[in-house]
């Protein structure tokens, strides 16, 4: 069922529209672009599909913009109708998508994960040693969310917020993730060049993130004053 107080909604400005499911959605109808990129897919991967897809067109609706196909574009990145960015996620548990005007936002980055610990032997190819040493500070100094899942998540927005701004793929670490606990904000230094937004190069990204009955939800906005 979908809840009726959106919890993502409170990581996102106002200028983002944004809708989430908490299971997959029957009866969902897709576009015949969008039908064709899990025509042989799995049931289970077809139903997320569909629901993210679903979550999209809500959000593309809460902006006053008709239903549209979004199909897969390149690095399998949604393409979002003319004028519109957004991002689309899921998880265990979750679908979720945030769309905005483009003359409103440069780009948007989700992510959604289960509030679990990284598997041993991921965290060595996601986190600089700088964020290692990060993560052993937070888990010492502040009880909170696996904070490993945390970073994982912000480094999947970034990539998300990156991608539409360059068209290049971005590894984990091409970015420098700083998480600050108190205030449920993180901020990602680009380690490499490229992002341009509004005619200005892009060396930081400002997130938020979220913790809650065990999901853990990052997002970015670039907004055109940043």
């Amino acid at each position: 069922m979908i809840r009726e107080v959106p919890v993502i909604e409170e990581i996102l400005p106002d200028c983002v529209a944004s809708a989430e499911a908490f299971c997959d959605l029957p009866g969902v109808l897709l576009f015949p672009e969008e039908e064709a990129l899990v025509a042989a897919a799995v049931e289970k991967r077809r139903r997320e599909f569909a629901t993210g897809r679903d979550c999209a067109r809500r959000a593309l609706a809460a902006l006053g913009l008709p239903p549209a196909p979004i199909p897969r574009g390149e690095r399998g990145a949604p393409e979002w109708p003319p004028g519109v960015v957004g991002s689309i996620t899921h998880c265990a548990g979750y679908r979720a998508a945030v769309a905005a005007r483009s003359a409103a936002a440069h780009s948007v980055g989700l992510d959604a994960e289960p509030d679990l610990p990284l598997p041993a032997l991921v965290l060595g190819a996601v986190a600089l040693p700088s964020e290692q040493a990060m993560l052993r500070e937070l888990a010492a100094t502040a009880p909170g969310p696996c904070w490993d899942r945390l970073l994982f998540s912000a480094k999947e927005s970034v990539y998300k917020a990156w991608f539409p701004l360059t068209r290049r793929w971005l590894g984990f670490t091409g970015a420098a993730v700083t998480i600050n606990p108190a205030d449920g904000t993180f901020e990602a230094r680009l380690l490499v060049p490229g992002a341009m937004a509004g005619g200005r190069p892009v060396d930081r990204l400002a997130g938020r993130w979220l913790a809650r009955d065990g999901l853990i939800l990052t997002a970015i906005t670039l907004l055109p004053h940043q």
